[in-house]
């Protein structure tokens, strides 16, 4: 069975489709065979940036290795039982087209609670989570006090993936392994870092998810996007010559994709 990969949050800017871009291009240039679908059926990041790279490549003759992507199938809901969702149904025919072929299939969540998003947390056998590095964001995950130092309670995104570890459970499934990707960290070892990461190491001790580094705010990811690339294609467009920021962005994903320590994964780019 293929390895599901859930990228998700409830909150939109927080680089959930530049990140899931990127793991997915890394797994495809490591050898892996990798289905992605965007389930943010209004703003389609996700399936927009697949196809820019798909004309991209067509325009210059190029075959860089790629994720496969599938557009949810249409399922007539005349032929449901009652009490079936059709979005449940479009989900698992969509899973169900990928896994016989892929090693990892990656869902890229909407920044807002559906119903899709719901099952596909059910789904996860990893989740990403990326994380602004603020309170504001934050606040997805935990209610903290004024102070920032005492956690009050679990937010409702946590209680979601509560209660698709406990559907999994259930099912007999192996426990979803959660990481909360920090992104865009400051540079300087200001107060508030030190706040946001002492907060969300005892907030993982206590609701369960391992703490990663993600990407910093970096020019380049919004210039890729028009030709739908990754950090790891720009030497195949003829860039020989990577400036610091670039390496170090490369960097940051090579560290994120060792983190993430999934299966039959070693990092060789």
């Amino acid at each position: 069975m293929a390895h599901i990969i859930v990228v998700g949050n409830e909150k939109g800017g927080a680089g959930k489709s530049t990140v899931s871009m990127h793991v997915a291009t890394a797994l495809a240039r490591i050898g892996k065979s990798v289905g992605v679908l965007d389930l943010d059926l209004r703003q389609k990041t996700l399936a927009r940036y697949m196809s820019n790279r798909t004309n991209f490549m067509a325009a210059e003759g190029l075959d860089l290795p790629s994720p496969t992507y599938l557009d949810l199938p249409e399922i007539d809901s005349a032929a449901l039982q009652p009490g079936e969702n059709v979005y449940d149904h479009r989900l698992s025919a969509a899973v169900a087209g990928l896994e016989s072929e892929s090693d990892f299939i990656l869902i890229d969540c909407p920044g807002s609670h559906t119903r899709l998003s719901q099952v596909a947390h059910s789904l996860a056998d990893t989740l990403i989570s990326p994380l602004n590095d603020s309170f504001i964001d934050f606040d997805l995950l935990a209610h903290i006090d004024t102070d920032g130092e005492k956690i009050l309670g679990p937010s409702v995104y946590a209680e979601m993936v509560w209660n698709a570890r406990q559907l999994r459970a259930q099912a007999g499934l192996q426990p979803i392994d959660w990481v909360v990707v920090r992104n865009r960290l400051g540079a300087q070892n200001m107060v508030n870092k030190q706040k946001m990461e002492s907060a969300l190491n005892r907030l993982s001790r206590r609701i369960g998810f391992r703490v990663a580094p993600g990407f910093n705010e970096r020019v380049i990811f919004r210039e890729l996007f028009p030709r739908g690339l990754t950090l790891l294609d720009l030497r195949d467009i003829g860039v020989a010559q990577l400036n610091i920021s670039n390496v170090a962005a490369r960097q940051e994903l090579r560290d994120l994709i060792k983190a993430l320590n999934l299966p039959g994964v070693t990092v060789n780019f």
